[in-house]
């Protein structure tokens, strides 16, 4: 049944890369490019680093000159009450979550209720997206390091079907720990990001892939017989600056 085309379609990007790691901008001019309206609004959520202030204006900075309106959104330091959070989350055009630990972002979103409140911006048409813990949240489960060691989180909130493994080849142990979590079944097929590429979906569905380097990657990564994980590189489009 093909969607109803009055309701906004559901936009979630996986940035491997963005301000907090490249000094040319294109991964988040190319997210903007997919903000609706000509001036949007960005909210970082720093939740995973613990609201590091350091992050949070390292973002700032790299946004006021960006024509939107961008914003921080603290829960360590949190000053909006339930009514006010609401309204401010699906005020935003973006919701831009950055890195840190995934296991420990899920629990405090979830204490305050923001797990619910990004899952109704999301159906209202509002563009998530995020870096490394910052994309793995949105899947149904990820490779992760929030325990020590590389292992697999099946208990992220599902909003993109599938798994999510970030800096697939940035980080020794990554590329082989998440095929053996597929080969295995701990985590069902998914999308390893490398870092400087970057995928958009709508409604669940991969609609573009890019890149800010020949290197960089998206791959599909599905289990296959004999307990094998298959990693298929999709064509990604250049950026340029």
């Amino acid at each position: 049944m093909s969607r109803d085309r009055r309701v906004p379609a559901r936009r979630l990007a996986l940035l491997g890369g963005g301000f907090s790691t490249d000094d040319d901008g294109l991964l988040d001019d190319w997210l903007l490019g997919h903000a609706r309206g000509p001036r949007p609004k960005v909210c970082f959520v720093p939740t995973a680093s613990g609201d590091a202030p350091a992050y949070a204006e390292k973002f700032l900075d790299a946004f006021r000159t960006r024509g939107c309106e961008p914003s921080v959104l603290s829960l360590f330091r949190r000053e909006l009450d339930d009514e006010a959070l609401r309204a401010f989350l699906l005020s935003q055009d973006v919701v831009y979550v950055g890195g840190g630990n995934t296991a420990n972002l899920l629990a405090v979103w979830r204490v305050h209720g923001v797990d619910r409140l990004v899952c109704e911006a999301y159906e209202r048409g509002t563009l998530l997206c995020g870096i490394s813990a910052g994309a793995n949240c949105w899947a149904e489960g990820s490779l992760t390091d929030s325990f020590g060691p590389l292992t697999y989180l099946a208990d992220g909130l599902g909003l993109l079907p599938g798994s999510v493994c970030p800096h697939h080849d940035g980080e020794p142990g990554r590329r082989d720990s998440y095929r053996a979590a597929v080969a295995g079944g701990m985590l069902p097929a998914g999308w390893a990001v490398e870092d400087g590429a970057g995928a958009l979906f709508v409604d669940g569905r991969l609609v573009e892939a890019v890149t800010r380097s020949s290197e960089a990657r998206l791959y599909r990564v599905q289990a296959g017989p004999g307990g094998v994980a298959h990693e298929r590189a999709l064509e990604c489009r250049t950026l340029r600056v």
